[in-house]
């Protein structure tokens, strides 16, 4: 009988060292390996290429996937840039009008320098999506929940539409992490993570990850990964496996926290909008009961009446919530997504999606959820 999930959080990927029987992976700090001849070696020849400490949590990150083969980078944009060079001059990649700002970025700012082009949808409309197909599409490149407003797309839809039109499709997954939701059981063809966020949890470790179950997009895209080298060393590799085994703990505290501050902030007089996947009113709430597990921990607030200026001074106010660019991580964190993530979008593509001067991202982490709504209530005055 295949484990379940906490057991392979705990577990996948790692087998006691055998020299020692160490429980816990060894960070192998190293280069590069002995070889009995030239060509001859025990899987291991140069750490850019592979390192123990490193498969072993590719290999766990593949099984909490349910997928057959991971990768890891040295931060979210390395895995983003890597799938991007499955491209070439002329190709069309559909995607969300709300956008990770980084994304938008490589997106726009790189990529289209080379010829591709994006175009940019309501992925929360399935038949948007279908439209926007044209003959050049190659690439469809879907963000849910997404950043910051948390608007829902279908995956099992998009799926469907990427399968019939031979699309590749590609699902970021960083605000759900693998305990909320599974897009390769829905017909994505590669997951992404800013491992950063909820896989390592804490703060202390900038990532990205790639999973996918068909061996040859993997032995393409480790091509990529081994030849350009936006790989992690083993120190980090050691602290995201260590953090990854607490993350099914880690997430139902998040998604617990984030309900009770949400439901405070529903009814505060200060809230003008509330996005939230878990209340009956969010629009992509039937999406999220059903292909998710939990409706995750971020919610973002527009402030009534704030202006930028009064906007930055509450967000200063607060105490457990730092002001901070990340997120998923243990402690509670504040964004000001139009000056910090989206930073590099126009005001008027910001603001068409929703991304308005007076908007916080909060990141529920996972102190006592009681002293976070005092934190919440002191702040907003």
């Amino acid at each position: 009988m295949p484990y379940k999930f906490a057991t392979r959080a705990i577990h996948a990927g790692q087998e006691a060292d055998p020299a020692t029987g160490a429980i816990m992976t060894p960070i192998y700090q190293t280069s590069t390996y002995k070889q009995r001849y030239p060509g001859e070696h025990k899987g291991y020849e140069y750490s850019r290429g592979t390192n123990p400490t490193r498969k072993a949590l590719e290999d766990c990150l593949a099984s909490l996937e349910n997928g057959k083969y991971g990768l890891v980078f040295a931060s979210g944009m390395a895995a983003t840039d890597c799938v991007l060079r499955l491209l070439k001059p002329g190709d069309e990649v559909l995607t969300g009008d709300d956008l990770y700002g980084g994304s938008y970025r490589i997106f726009t700012k790189v990529y289209a320098d080379y010829g591709i082009k994006f175009r940019f949808v309501d992925t929360s409309n399935v038949e948007a999506i279908r439209e926007a197909i044209t003959e050049k599409t190659t690439l469809i490149w879907i963000e849910t929940p997404t950043n910051p407003t948390l608007q829902l797309a279908d995956l099992e839809a998009i799926g469907r539409i990427a399968k019939s039109a031979s699309i590749r499709y590609v699902v970021d997954n960083t605000f759900a992490s693998p305990y909320l939701q599974n897009p390769l059981d829905m017909g994505a063809d590669i997951v992404m993570h800013s491992a950063t966020k909820y896989i390592n949890g804490h703060s202390d470790v900038v990532m990205g990850a790639l999973v996918m179950n068909d061996v040859e997009l993997y032995k393409r895209l480790r091509f990529y990964y081994n030849t350009c080298g936006a790989t992690p060393g083993p120190q980090d590799s050691f602290l995201t496996l260590r953090g990854i085994k607490t993350l099914h703990l880690r997430m139902k505290t998040h998604c617990e926290n984030a309900r009770k501050v949400a439901e405070f902030l529903k009814i505060h007089p200060r809230i003008e909008t509330i996005y939230w996947p878990g209340f009956e009113t969010h629009k992509g709430h039937e999406i999220a009961k059903r292909q998710m597990r939990d409706f995750g921990a971020v919610v973002s607030i527009v402030l009534k009446d704030a202006d930028l200026e009064e906007t930055f001074r509450i967000a200063s106010r607060f105490k457990l919530f730092a002001i901070a660019e990340s997120l998923g991580g243990v402690e509670s964190m504040v964004n000001h997504s139009a000056t910090m993530s989206h930073g590099s979008m126009t005001k008027e593509e910001r603001e068409r999606v929703g991304v308005v001067d007076n908007m916080l991202r909060l990141s529920v982490g996972i102190e006592d959820a009681d002293d976070l709504v005092e934190d919440l209530r002191q702040a907003l005055g």
